[in-house]
């Protein structure tokens, strides 16, 4: 069942949303060359402890870190370490997730470290906009399927591939809701889509095929093919008018 939030709900999402923004912004100006992502974590931790929330990732099906990131050919879930240090030239995925009040958000970007490639700012840039696509379609009286088919059309239209092992997903009182929305798909299939539904939509794209494998560790995944990949998120409330987005 996919949950309604009532506004005092939203309220403390909101909340949750401005501790996940706020740290996601500080990540993107501390990212520079020869910074640790392990280093990125702890400042990330020390904000949202600072901000009276929780870590939402931190133990969660056993994951140790504050922060998921994802540098160059990683997809996903990368688990920051003090030897992954970041170089000019790279991309890396911050994917933070905070739990406030008993309230949830979760949120992703990607940047570049110096001077990129032209390809990986083309990437970037199709993500980002690939997810505000699928955004605009969180609208009540739309289905699910209409904010994925929207960021598949857009990614495929750049040449780009969308992940289809990963999905976004409703948030709220738990960190993983219903329903799941896939990155791709079919037009008008799915949920209906209510007023006061809370989702987060997260395009995951590749530079070159869709396919992904899982590490060793169980959590990090890349590219089956070492193209780059990137990453966008954003927590959003269905509304009558435009989505609003609270990370």
């Amino acid at each position: 069942m996919i949950e309604v939030r009532s506004p005092e709900e939203i309220e403390e999402i909101r909340q949750a949303g401005r501790i996940t923004h706020d740290v996601l912004i500080a990540l993107s100006k501390k990212a520079t060359p020869g910074t640790t992502t392990l280093a990125l974590d702890a400042m990330a931790e020390g904000m949202i402890r600072k901000c009276k929330g929780r870590p939402a990732f931190k133990g969660y099906r056993g994951y140790p870190r504050t922060i998921c990131t994802a540098v160059n050919d990683s997809v996903v879930h990368e688990i920051p370490v003090k030897s992954r240090v970041l170089r000019e030239g790279d991309i890396v995925s911050f994917d933070v997730g905070v739990e406030y009040n008993g309230y949830y958000a979760d949120a992703a970007v990607t940047v570049g470290i110096g001077a990129i490639s032209a390809l990986a700012a083309k990437l970037i840039d199709v993500t980002r906009d690939s997810l505000m696509a699928g955004i605009a379609q969180a609208c009540a009286g739309n289905r699910v399927f209409d904010i994925s088919h929207a960021v598949q059309s857009y990614v495929e239209s750049y040449g780009f591939s969308v992940v289809r092992y990963f999905v976004g997903h409703g948030i709220g009182r738990a960190l993983h809701e219903e329903p799941e929305i896939p990155n791709y798909g079919k037009p008008h299939q799915g949920a209906r889509l209510q007023r006061g539904m809370i989702l987060a939509i997260e395009p995951m794209v590749n530079a070159g095929s869709a396919g992904i494998k899982i590490m060793s560790d169980g959590w990090r995944a890349v590219t089956e093919d070492g193209s780059l990949s990137a990453h966008y998120e954003h927590t959003v409330v269905v509304t009558d008018k435009e989505p609003e987005i609270v990370t």
